[in-house]
């Protein structure tokens, strides 16, 4: 993560011991790519699914040569459905992904996302990717992944997360957080160092859990891009 961007940062906090996300990150010619999965489950079963979604992550890239986010997605789709017919058995699971490719000449920034979506910072203010509201794996009436483009300045950020955060109840009313939250901290914070931002993300999430048990896997990245 750091050799493609050195101003990065992740934080990655497993529900239980092993965890069903997981965050990627590669690299073909000028393309950067990476993204940030969340698999069905947690604990052991997310696990295995994360290894079988990592794979195939990895055959998108590497066997098919794709680098285009959606064309990536439509493919990943297959190669997950491929797999679990394979097992005989009739297995629903599959995963949500947020994923980017960043052309470091031209400095544009490719998403396209399976539920998940990506937030980005620019001359101060917050900006949203939307993502397919479907998520890789077996799924009525589904339809090819939308390609986003969009051009950056260099010192912006861009995230991505699973709903890990989101989703967890807390504060004094034992409510979610919730995405406008998750902005709001962001957003807040976007100046300061990677260090800070990702210190502060943490201790933000851990105040308002406080003593409630975590309910999720957490995945969320922040990048900035040169």
């Amino acid at each position: 993560m750091h050799s493609l961007f050195p101003e990065s940062w992740c934080c990655f906090v497993p529900k239980d011991i092993v965890s069903g996300d997981f965050y990627w990150f590669d690299k073909e010619g000028d393309y950067k790519l990476f993204g940030a999965v969340d698999c069905t489950g947690h604990g052991v079963p997310g696990a295995m699914m994360s290894v079988i979604c990592q794979n195939a992550l990895n055959r998108v890239l590497n066997e098919f040569n794709l680098t285009q986010p959606a064309a990536m997605l439509d493919r990943l789709n297959d190669l997950v459905q491929e797999a679990f017919a394979k097992s005989g058995a009739d297995i629903r699971d599959g995963m949500d992904i947020a994923l980017c490719n960043y052309n470091e000449v031209t400095h544009v920034l490719e998403y396209a996302g399976a539920n998940n979506a990506l937030y980005y910072i620019s001359n101060g203010l917050m900006n949203e990717l939307k993502a397919n509201r479907q998520p890789i794996g077996r799924f009525e009436s589904k339809v090819p992944f939308k390609n986003h483009e969009v051009k950056l300045n260099s010192g912006d950020f861009v995230y991505l997360f699973s709903d890990g955060i989101a989703d967890q109840f807390g504060g004094p009313q034992g409510k979610k957080f919730k995405y406008k939250r998750v902005k709001e901290l962001l957003l807040a914070n976007a100046a300061k160092s990677v260090h800070e931002q990702k210190n502060n993300v943490l201790t933000s999430f851990s105040a308002w859990k406080g003593n409630i048990e975590q309910v999720d896997d957490i995945c969320l990245i922040g990048v900035r891009v040169g």
